[in-house]
């Protein structure tokens, strides 16, 4: 079952997708255990929704969001990205595409309230510092 956030962040991705924002998407998650496939399961989630196997890209390496950037220029040869994700996380992975040299624009995607936001917050906080 994919969490709330994730899935909010693939319904927007992939509303953007269909109203030809992109052309393709990227998803970046965590694949570091054999038993614990994120991005084989988001990917699973967009081609449900009707999006094109062949226009999903997958950062299998994704833990951490500077990585995540890193590993979509210098391993996909992105010069321009558009970000999903939620608002609390937007503004440093906006910080951390632009520092890399990327062209980077961000959607929010908080489409509800989300338990355990006030942890993600706080966890937020320190990645800001260490992102900085």
């Amino acid at each position: 079952m994919i969490q709330d956030p994730l899935a909010d962040r693939l319904e927007v991705g992939i509303e953007l997708y269909f109203a030809n924002a992109s052309d393709r998407l990227l998803m970046s998650g965590d694949h570091m255990r054999a038993d614990y496939d994120e991005v084989g399961v988001m990917k699973q989630y967009a081609t449900d929704s009707g999006v094109p196997s062949n226009i999903i890209f997958l950062d299998h390496a994704g833990l951490s969001t500077y990585e995540s950037m890193w590993r979509a220029k210098e391993l996909y040869g992105a010069e321009r990205v558009l970000i999903v994700t939620q608002k609390y996380h937007l503004y440093r992975a906006l910080y951390v595409a632009q520092e890399l040299g990327l062209d980077a624009y961000g959607v929010s995607a908080d489409l509800r309230p989300y338990r355990g936001q006030i942890l993600r917050e706080a966890r937020e906080v320190v990645a800001r510092v260490k992102d900085f």
